[in-house]
């Protein structure tokens, strides 16, 4: 069972297929199944991490997958149970036997290794993985003629990627939780009568900051409202707050209006300007001056806006992770939810859609460490109610 000699070995020591081939390490997923039958605790310390579709030979995926059906079963994984479960899927001679599973379980000498070598089969199935997207890529390079779909399909695959190839995250001793949180909780103390409570991001409304104590950080906000009632007026007065008075870099992205339709509403509330005559240019002669002082107030906000009609989650997500680079990140905004263009996976209906780019709104709040505001409509259909509630 030694590895093919023609293999390059690369900086870590593993192998990366033949030649222009994919890469693999035949070794170590005989070392990972070897250990599972020399020792079935051993199952245990990968089972979460390892799927059968991460091993490259066919047959050992086969293993693999009675492995875990064994393991279902309640049975203890040794080389007669698995061989027993292989017979009854008509899969004993696929695999080479009896005698091949025998030899797995006398070729390592202990099982104590079991998780550097699903490290390292792990690793080979990523690398794998890659290379699927960068053809994928490739192909649609070549033949996309839209370049913001490309992108969008790149985040996409890249995202996916990073997401199930995620390592898995170590638990926190309550004592270091402890100690944080009386760390958290002494600067709050300090600050009191300067943040006055507010811990989060102040919304400039004082009785809505008491009960939230301002937009937390990790925090997906969604404001709900049927049309026309204000919603898109009150959170641009949220984010203007935020931009203007608490120095805050805010990203807005509009799928409804143009940004020309959003600075017009901030300047007419900076200013306290009629947005009607913004909207005609009937100005009176003191108009000019409130909207001069609002411009030159706004000016200095770092309020980005992007008024992309019909963008998608992944393509939110990414340009947030670039501002948040260049610029930093205080607080996004999307008006609204159900504007975002989904995945537009088969079988997958609009209600599906909305709740994937809620659970990636949400995603993506954790992962920038900022609160999310998004905007969603509310049916119509309550105003033929007695009780107009929704």
């Amino acid at each position: 069972m030694s590895l093919p000699t023609e293999a390059p070995p690369d900086y870590e020591g593993n192998y990366l297929g033949m030649p222009d081939s994919e890469p693999y390490n035949i070794e170590a997923e005989q070392a990972v199944i070897g250990a599972i039958l020399l020792n079935a605790e051993a199952f245990e310390k990968v089972k979460d991490r390892l799927t059968e579709q991460k091993f490259y030979e066919k047959s050992h995926r086969t293993i693999y997958k009675a492995m875990c059906d064994v393991y279902d079963s309640k049975a203890p994984i040794d080389v007669v149970t698995v061989s027993a479960e292989l017979q009854d899927q008509e899969k004993i001679d696929s695999i080479g036997g009896v005698s091949y599973l025998s030899r797995l379980a006398n070729s390592v000498p202990t099982a104590s290794s079991v998780a550097h070598y699903a490290d390292i089969v792990l690793d080979m199935s990523l690398r794998r993985e890659s290379l699927v997207i960068v053809r994928e890529l490739e192909k649609h390079a070549r033949l996309e003629q839209n370049v913001a779909g490309f992108v969008a399909l790149a985040e996409k695959r890249i995202s996916k990627l990073t997401a199930e190839n995620k390592p898995p995250k170590a638990f926190v001793a309550i004592k270091d939780a402890l100690y944080q949180v009386f760390d958290q909780t002494e600067d709050k103390y300090n600050n009191r009568h300067i943040k006055r409570g507010i811990t989060g991001l102040p919304s400039g409304l004082t009785d809505l900051d008491k009960m939230t104590a301002g937009f937390q950080k990790s925090d997906l906000i969604i404001i709900a409202a049927r049309p026309s009632v204000g919603k898109t007026a009150f959170a641009l007065n949220i984010a203007q707050h935020v931009g203007v008075r608490a120095k805050e870099t805010v990203a807005i992205f509009s799928l409804e209006m143009s940004a020309d339709q959003l600075v017009q509403r901030m300047i007419s509330s900076e200013g306290n300007i009629d947005g009607e005559k913004l909207k005609t240019g009937f100005f009176e002669p003191d108009d000019w001056g409130k909207m001069t002082n609002a411009i030159g107030i706004l000016a200095e906000a770092n309020i980005m806006i992007d008024d992309t009609p019909g963008i998608t989650v992944g393509e939110i997500r990414m340009k947030c992770r670039e501002l948040k680079k260049e610029k930093g990140l205080g607080l996004i905004l999307i008006d609204y939810l159900q504007l975002i263009r989904g995945n537009g996976r088969s079988g997958e209906n609009r209600q599906q859609e909305v709740s994937e780019i809620s659970r990636t709104l949400k995603e993506i709040a954790r992962e920038l460490e900022v609160p999310v505001i998004a905007l969603s409509q509310l049916s119509r259909g309550v105003e033929q109610r007695q009780d107009k509630r929704p």
